[in-house]
């Protein structure tokens, strides 16, 4: 059963000390976006996005989930299990990550027919949800910091 709650995860690789993050193009509407989805049944926010990241890009490593703070609320109107999480719920919480995926190759699943290796600025301009580009303002501070 879908869990009332969303997960985006953000993978970027470091080329030198610039930074490149991959933008997912949406088969069904064409949109941009990063890795994103639901949890199952009990999942937690990091095993959902976890298992997410797996299924859309292939990418499955010990490289640990970064914890983002940024955080967004999605209209519960927007899933089509919503009638099952109840009257009690009318927004969904969408929790936000990054992953290191390093030199691996992303293989795309058939949720998305496109996939863009952009710096920043390029990656913000394209992608179409408010909530993808906070979150991705918020990872590119933070590696920042760890230049």
């Amino acid at each position: 059963m879908r869990a009332p709650f969303q997960i985006l995860v953000i993978p970027y690789r470091s080329i030198g000390i610039a930074r490149e993050f991959a933008v997912l193009k949406r088969s069904d509407d064409g949109s941009w976006q990063f890795v994103s989805g639901g949890g199952e049944d009990e999942e937690t926010p990091v095993q959902a996005a976890g298992r997410e990241v797996l299924e859309e890009t292939g990418f499955e490593s010990d490289s640990p989930l970064i914890a983002l703070d940024s955080m967004s609320s999605i209209p519960k109107n927007c899933f089509a299990a919503a009638e099952s999480w109840g009257a009690g719920v009318f927004v969904v919480p969408e929790h936000c990550f990054a992953v290191n995926v390093g030199n691996s190759k992303l293989v795309l699943s058939k949720e998305h027919i496109d996939l863009r290796w952009l710096p920043y600025a390029q990656a913000s301009e394209l992608l179409k949800w408010d909530s993808n580009q906070t979150a991705l303002w918020e990872l590119n501070e933070r590696l920042k910091l760890s230049n």
